[in-house]
């Protein structure tokens, strides 16, 4: 066949195709469709000849030829997987329509650019969770930043002692200033599941713990207390029923194998109607009269009494450590506002006593998490509140979130209107409880849905987080610093556009 011959039957059999629907072009199992896949793989360009095109001979250029190879290679059998599903012929989101070289040579490029960009990005919480979990927690103070941006650019005295030349502890970059905000000494560990696992692992191992059956919760991505205890070398004890414990299940259950006694925080649940469990002060008087200590699993734990903002639930770690808890255990990255961290306090010989375990080398922190976390304490000791964005969202009031809001419509350029709304603490913090806001409802324009617009937002540079409900996208403005509101409008203004 000459090569006007094989062009022709080309051309004359895509025109063929191209008249099947889509739902006959899938389950045709005909000439047509065999030819026109056969066809397809052919025209996939060789690796050769990929990195003489114009696309890539740049990346090429300023790259190192194994990884762009190595781009080519997998755009390539990117393509043959399309092809092989046909996912090429209906057009997007088959990706493969048109001059495939051209295509495959664009995919190359786009790949290689990605490639050169971090996966971890900012996005504008935009959604009114404070403590938003798949999204970082905590955002950093500028201290704190800044702290990092110091720490991180060169050496450190993170074990020297300055003062006497030798070697020191990490732990004094924090500890001191912990014990002064807490009454109590403290160390530090990686997260709360470290800081209870090295506790259980070191004061009960071997033995057994007693908890209350209302208190074994999971947070998130399956954590589960049980669980953590198991992998910890301990026996859980379980007493009481879910909704109602009493001090006397506490006392029936000590025996020759009890450790210690725990309490868990319930964090991310409510447990109302017919429920009671023992005081902290009912629990630590047993534990002194049995000689046991107890332990607190605070979950989130704050410095700052949150009363005043209308959350009850959360009690301040310094409540526990003055009821007599032995040690309790915290985030850092929660209610804190610091970066992520397990804080263990309260009497100085356990605390010394877990200090030694072997797993706390294991478990400790770096000099980033010191730097960001020492900026951040600071701020609680020179009540420097408003510095620490967690404690800023959460104080600041509803009329001044409103006169934000009012201001922010006008730049947007779209229809939007104000709703009374509600933002949440999140981060497994008062699961009942929420502050009054002030929402932004943006309406897509005509022939865009809610979901479409949100879709924009979120896939827009920086991504926007928002939520959507009765078809607007709604914007809770307590949760997106006066820094990023310019960014938020473009964003909205392009996504409101098609841009």
């Amino acid at each position: 066949m000459s090569g006007f011959q094989a062009r022709h039957y080309r051309i004359h059999s895509e025109l063929i195709f191209r008249t099947l629907t889509p739902f006959t072009r899938r389950c045709c199992n005909g000439d047509v469709e065999t030819v026109e896949r056969k066809q397809r793989y052919k025209d996939l360009p060789a690796v050769d000849e990929l990195l003489g095109r114009p696309l890539v001979e740049k990346w090429l250029q300023a790259n190192p030829r194994e990884l762009v190879v190595a781009e080519i290679r997998e755009t390539l059998e990117e393509a043959r997987t399309g092809i092989r599903n046909g996912l090429w012929d209906d057009g997007p989101p088959g990706e493969w329509s048109g001059d495939i070289s051209e295509r495959v040579e664009e995919r190359v490029a786009q790949r290689i650019e990605a490639r050169g960009q971090p996966s971890l990005r900012k996005v504008i919480n935009a959604g009114g969770v404070i403590l938003h979990t798949n999204l970082g927690r905590a955002p950093l103070s500028a201290r704190a930043v800044e702290a990092i941006r110091r720490t991180a650019g060169g050496y450190s005295n993170l074990e020297y002692e300055l003062s006497q030349g030798q070697r020191g502890q990490r732990d004094a970059h924090a500890g001191e200033l912990l014990k002064k905000l807490l009454g109590a000494p403290a160390i530090v560990v990686n997260n709360n599941a470290a800081a209870i696992f090295l506790v259980l692992n070191e004061l009960a191992r071997d033995g057994e713990v007693v908890v209350s059956r209302g208190e074994l919760i999971e947070i998130g991505d399956g954590f589960r207390i049980p669980d953590i205890m198991s992998r910890s070398g301990v026996r859980l004890h379980e007493v009481g029923a879910t909704n109602r414990t009493h001090i006397a299940d506490y006392r029936a259950a000590v025996n020759a194998e009890t450790r210690l006694l725990l309490r868990v925080h319930h964090s991310n649940f409510r447990m109302v109607g017919f429920t009671s469990r023992p005081s902290l002060e009912e629990l630590v008087s047993l534990g002194k009269e049995l000689g046991l200590p107890v332990v607190e699993d605070l979950g989130s734990g704050c410095l700052y009494d949150l009363a005043g903002a209308g959350f009850d639930d959360e009690p301040p770690v310094t409540g526990s450590l003055q009821a007599g808890v032995d040690l309790v255990t915290f985030s850092g990255d929660k209610l804190l506002g610091g970066p992520q961290a397990g804080i263990i306090a309260g009497r100085a010989e356990w605390v010394r006593r877990v200090r030694r375990n072997p797993l706390f080398r294991a478990l400790r922190v770096d000099k980033l998490t010191y730097a960001a976390l020492e900026a951040t304490l600071n701020g609680y000791l020179f009540q420097r509140y408003d510095e620490i964005p967690v404690l800023r969202m959460v104080r600041e009031s509803v009329e001044s979130i409103r006169r934000r809001a009012e201001h922010f419509v006008k730049s947007i350029r779209g229809d939007a209107e104000l709703v009374a709304g509600q933002s949440v603490l999140g981060g497994g913090s008062a699961p009942a409880e929420t502050l009054p806001t002030t929402l932004i409802a943006v309406s897509p324009p005509n022939g865009l849905s809610a979901a479409k617009l949100e879709q924009r937002l979120r896939q827009g540079d920086p991504p926007v987080i928002a939520r959507c409900e009765r078809n607007r996208v709604v914007v809770d403005l307590r949760t997106v610093s006066r820094e990023d509101e310019e960014a938020l409008a473009r964003g909205l203004r392009k996504a409101l556009a098609g841009a």
